[in-house]
């Protein structure tokens, strides 16, 4: 729970019209700040959204500005219940969650790339060809090649999102570990993927990417015709979620483990 006071709440939203509503009844309740001078971000929209929210204000909230999301999208994972009362004593109430971006780095045919991703960073085959990709973690090549649609390494908040649709396990907040998870492999066709140490540092070597071209995507953002993307957890950065005392994220991870 959070004994900070918040008085001066800057709200965004995604363009969808239930969020832009609730965008303008917040803002008339509670006005409307800068989030420079803000005490909490409050995203309005869907879990893009949110990790949009992430990326644009990545360094005020890397400085300790907290971001809540409230729900006006499809499935809402990252956000809380919309409500039109009380919201400054459920901010006060909410319990903060950190999280620690992921931050890749994508050698492509346009040059190196370094962006940043909160759920998951993703290879993929841009074409009918499935992607042969070589596997390397803490310098140390742990699959010479795989072939399939792709792999993708994913933080613990990411592990219930596409991580998940391609099988790969959920992870409780707090276990520092990262999940590296194919993409429906073709050889070794039983493998189903690994669980990393947060420390460790993953190398994805693209193998004849020519004939065979990857992409790669940090979140929702895409580099296409990569030849090797590394990526590891930003831990000198550390982002504050907040979440509704009884709706906190580690419960929502808990939850998905129990699901049919």
């Amino acid at each position: 729970m959070s004994s900070k006071s918040f008085s001066k709440l800057a709200f965004i939203s995604s363009a969808k019209p239930s969020a832009k509503a609730a965008l303008k009844a917040l803002s008339q309740r509670y006005g409307n700040h800068d989030a420079a001078d803000a005490d909490a971000i409050i995203a309005i929209g869907g879990d893009g959204f949110m990790l949009h929210t992430l990326r644009r204000h990545l360094p005020l909230i890397r400085r300790g500005l907290p971001v809540y999301g409230v729900n006006r999208g499809t499935i809402g994972f990252l956000m809380n219940e919309y409500s039109l009362d009380d919201l400054p004593e459920r901010l006060a109430k909410a319990e903060p969650t950190t999280v620690h971006p992921l931050k890749m780095v994508a050698q492509a045919a346009g040059g190196e790339l370094t962006e940043v991703a909160f759920n998951e960073v993703s290879l993929f085959r841009q074409t009918q060809q499935a992607a042969h990709i070589s596997i390397i973690v803490d310098n140390k090549v742990r699959m010479e090649r795989l072939i399939a649609d792709g792999v993708l390494l994913a933080t613990p908040v990411g592990s219930t999102a596409y991580n998940l649709s391609a099988h790969g396990p959920v992870i409780p907040l707090g276990a520092d570990v990262l999940a590296l998870t194919p993409i429906s492999a073709f050889r070794p066709r039983r493998w189903r993927g690994a669980l990393l140490k947060g420390t460790s540092k993953v190398r994805f070597e693209v193998l004849e990417p020519v004939k065979r071209p990857v992409s790669a995507s940090a979140d929702n953002s895409e580099i296409r015709n990569v030849t090797s993307v590394t990526v590891e957890q930003d831990l000198s950065a550390s982002l504050t979620m907040l979440f509704d005392a009884d709706h906190g994220l580690d419960e929502k991870i808990l939850l998905e483990q129990f699901v049919a």
